[in-house]
């Protein structure tokens, strides 16, 4: 974790990795690095919206790639997946409720042609079916926009874990297993 003072200051190539991992999107990466400096967390989280509102439809598939299935623990010891899990840590593990998640992972698949994707952070397994079995009744620009929407808050939660505005510095991140 990085301050907002150390994001403004650090080289974009040293922090680029990890706004990839907060949303694969690079020209969203590259416009917020070169809006530095922000005065403040809020001012950063603020822009990060601003410039989610912006994503192209091939932003959006692209971002979606980097998620798995609700219901799916994505592999890996890198900080996205470790991310990932906690995002889904909501997601019980029961084989019901599992096997009803990839159920509807089908269905919303079949219906809009990509992974069914919202901020599952603090929400339960029957909030997000319930909230899966919603959205197969939009039509898709409406579910095109909420995809976006869900990218968007997940992007600024993940942000958020990468740039605080308190005191952590660049060499205490690297002690604490964390890269900034």
């Amino acid at each position: 974790m990085v301050t907002v003072d150390e994001f403004n200051e650090v080289e974009g190539a040293a922090i680029r990795p990890a706004l990839l991992e907060c949303c694969d999107v690079p020209a969203w990466a590259d416009a917020l690095l070169g809006a530095r400096p922000f005065p403040d967390l809020d001012s950063l989280l603020d822009t990060s919206d601003l410039l989610a509102d912006t994503f192209t439809r091939e932003d959006v598939d692209r971002a979606l790639a980097a998620h798995p299935r609700i219901g799916e623990r994505r592999e890996g010891e890198d900080r996205g997946a470790a991310w990932s899990r906690e995002e889904q840590s909501g997601v019980a593990a029961d084989v019901e409720t599992i096997a009803s998640l990839a159920s509807a992972n089908r269905l919303y698949e079949k219906r809009f042609g990509r992974v069914f994707l919202i901020c599952a952070t603090g929400l339960t397994s029957q909030e997000i079916l319930n909230a899966v079995l919603l959205r197969l009744g939009n039509d898709e620009d409406t579910e095109a926009k909420v995809v976006a929407t869900e990218l968007r808050k997940i992007a600024r939660l993940r942000l958020q874990k990468v740039v605080s505005a308190g005191r952590a510095t660049i060499a205490e991140s690297a002690t604490t297993g964390e890269s900034a």
